[in-house]
């Protein structure tokens, strides 16, 4: 089996998980009894944390000898985590549980981005090809989980999200190369890496262009939390939520194997761009509860609003970051992204779908537009012109 199909399995058994847990957890609280605002709070808490929780996990995954060791510890943690999940204990416990294993699966991604990342420079493959096998099993979740909902109960999204995590668990202790944290294999000081965390936030580019993203990405919230209950409001059933999911995903599967000699000429600035114009068109209409014949051509946006500003953040973090501190560089960025500033849009979009509906859509054009405005002033950046 070769690398890049090893290192595509890896991210195939992450997203299978989140392919489940993104569109559909909503509905599992739902069905549990909890109101928007109360899902918004559980599903924002790990994510505002996570400008703390994301750091500090990359340090702590940075104290061991191999990359990968850390990545099996926090599947096996998150799959235990989801079980406990299943418990009937209410809002306060769910809030708890959920915050372990959201935090725990949301940082793994990252971390992994730092070791294919390397690899496909070292080795001279497509990054995105291996990304791209993991956004094809967020398809098939997509699709599998929304068709069984449309016939099963909703407790059928624990078992799948659990036995995800354990998978992803063994396959990062499988699949993944030895990697050392640190050339010749020793572990490095706490005070050094705290340093090297310490130099990227005083550097004023970086904060930049992370938040530049983070803004844009963030946008996002109101459609990963809410879009399967507008739709269904709107009369679309479950497995046809799986539909449209599944084809921004495919979109993204497309952009990532297929357009790489494109995104390198483009450059990672333009990309950024792209993806923050385009989530600003995508939101507005989305807003106004458009039919489904124009839905459809709105998830192909997706390529820009999520995969084009994903691949613009990895190219931009590793500029503007050292080898030595690349684990904290992916985290923070992966913190903002899906992290604090996605927290602050997700908790804001429950109060938004219980009071507006779909119109809550139009904070999350305002986030791009901010996202937009960011991102125009990394062209004067020096850093990046190399």
């Amino acid at each position: 089996m070769s690398q890049p199909v090893r290192l595509g399995l890896v991210y195939a058994a992450l997203f299978v998980g989140t392919g489940a847990s993104a569109p559909y957890i909503p509905v599992w609280f739902a069905h549990r009894g909890l109101n928007g605002a109360e899902i918004g709070l559980i599903l924002s808490a790990p994510m505002l944390a996570r400008a703390v929780s994301a750091p500090a996990i990359a340090m702590w995954a940075d104290s061991f000898r191999l990359r990968r060791t850390p990545l099996a510890l926090m599947g096996f943690a998150a799959a235990l985590a989801y079980g406990l999940l299943a418990a009937p204990f209410g809002l306060a416990w769910w809030f708890g549980v959920w915050f372990v294993a959201s935090t725990l699966v949301s940082t793994m991604v990252p971390l992994t981005d730092v070791i294919v990342f390397r690899r496909a420079g070292l080795d001279g493959f497509n990054y995105g090809f291996a990304r791209g096998i993991g956004s094809v099993a967020y398809i098939v979740a997509n699709v599998a989980v929304g068709a069984l909902l449309a016939r099963y109960s909703p407790e059928l999204v624990l078992v799948w999200i659990a036995g995800a995590a354990m998978t992803a668990a063994a396959a990062s202790r499988s699949l993944l190369p030895p990697d050392t944290v640190r050339e010749g294999g020793e572990t490095s000081r706490f005070s050094e890496r705290l340093a090297g965390l310490g130099d990227l936030v005083r550097d004023r580019h970086f904060m930049l262009a992370v938040v530049s993203v983070g803004l844009i990405q963030s946008a996002h919230a109101f459609y990963y939390s809410f879009s399967a209950l507008t739709w269904k409001q709107q009369g679309l059933p479950e497995s046809m939520t799986g539909l449209l999911w599944g084809l921004g995903v495919a979109v993204e599967v497309g952009f990532m194997w297929f357009m790489e000699p494109w995104r390198r000429r483009v450059g990672p600035r333009n990309l950024l761009m792209l993806g923050g114009l385009a989530a600003l068109v995508r939101w507005s209409v989305l807003a106004f509860s458009p039919p489904l014949w124009m839905v459809a051509p709105l998830q192909v946006l997706h390529t820009f609003t999520f995969a084009a500003t994903f691949l613009a953040s990895l190219q931009l973090v590793e500029r503007l970051s050292t080898p030595a501190n690349a684990s904290a560089a992916q985290t923070i960025n992966s913190a903002l992204s899906g992290g604090f500033l996605m927290g602050i849009a997700t908790i804001g979009s429950g109060w938004l779908y219980d009071q507006v509906g779909a119109k809550g859509y139009l904070a999350m054009a305002a986030m791009s537009a901010l996202g937009v405005l960011g991102a125009l002033r990394l062209y004067g950046v020096k850093r990046l012109d190399a």
